[in-house]
């Protein structure tokens, strides 16, 4: 049997600069890939217009060499993907795995943000006259995957409702944009926030509906404040300063379970970076949601 080759990615919205959070997440993708001398893929998911900040791809492109952590390849960024997310929806179109919804944002309130299956039976020969998105029919099934950190996990998708591929005003949502990039990228590990495992069993879905290879996932905990707040660019979490990286990152390091041995502070960028790699052991990273940046 042939082992694919290790090819892992960092995916960030360039709805603003880094921040500490943001670099664990990063730093955990990266040595996670150079440990099992992999490949280790930068993508800019700029599908959102609205929520973006002029300059922040640069200013998030310029972190991660700051901070030692350079990709391999050309970055992708998904504004230029837009044929390839059309593709996607055409052939789910003809597998009717999805279908249109016209539901307004009051007409689902009551139900708190799970999608209650009122469109499920529209029909794809008469499309709406009026605007409306597209939505995977999940068909009520069970997903389930071992995390490679946070343990086996299952979900109900009909608890999590039918969700969106294209939005009414024709963007493609997050879920269709991911899966085809990581399928055009050969993506075959991902690590990232435990914010997002909620979204790994829509992926996981909608990788299966479109033929899609399977993916590994490692979940980390997400870094918060003492109030509990998630460290995001919505909640005006610090960029990251770009004169002296290495506190940061040796800060990093002990977030995800690697404790920098004494005199590590004193080397450079590159050194920590190596050691990183060289000792990683997902093992060692807490088995939890989240992580008070306070406790660091």
């Amino acid at each position: 049997m042939t082992i694919s080759p290790y090819v892992g990615r960092f995916a960030p919205s360039p709805t603003g600069p880094l921040h500490f959070g943001s670099l664990v997440a990063a730093l955990a993708s990266y040595l996670d890939a150079r440990h099992q001398d992999g490949t280790w893929l930068v993508r800019m998911e700029d599908i959102d217009p609205p929520r973006e900040q002029p300059g922040a791809a640069d200013k998030i492109l310029k972190a991660l060499d700051v901070y030692g952590l350079h990709w391999d390849g050309e970055v992708l960024y998904q504004s230029q993907r837009s044929n390839a997310y059309e593709e996607a929806m055409e052939q789910l179109k003809q597998s009717q795995a999805i279908y249109p919804c016209t539901c307004s944002r009051k007409q689902l309130q009551p139900y708190q943000g799970i999608y209650p299956g009122l469109c499920r039976n529209a029909s794809l020969n008469t499309l709406p006259d009026k605007p409306y998105a597209w939505r995977l029919n999940s068909q009520d099934e069970i997903i389930e995957f071992d995390d490679r950190i946070q343990g086996h996990q299952q979900f109900d998708m009909k608890a999590l409702g039918d969700f969106i591929v294209q939005r009414k005003e024709r963007l493609f949502a997050y879920q269709l944009a991911v899966c085809v990039d990581d399928e055009f990228q050969k993506i075959t590990h991902i690590v990232r926030g435990n914010d997002l495992i909620d979204s790994t069993p829509r992926q996981i879905s909608l990788q299966s509906a479109l033929g899609m290879n399977k993916v590994t996932y490692a979940h980390i905990p997400v870094i918060v404040q003492d109030n509990g707040d998630k460290l995001s660019k919505q909640n005006l979490a610090p960029e990251l300063p770009l004169d002296n990286p290495r506190p940061l990152l040796l800060k990093a390091l002990q977030a995800l379970g690697h404790v920098p041995p004494k005199g590590l502070e004193g080397e450079s960028t590159t050194y920590i970076i190596n050691w990183g790699a060289e000792n990683w052991n997902p093992d060692k990273i807490i088995r939890s949601s989240s992580l008070l940046e306070s406790d660091l």
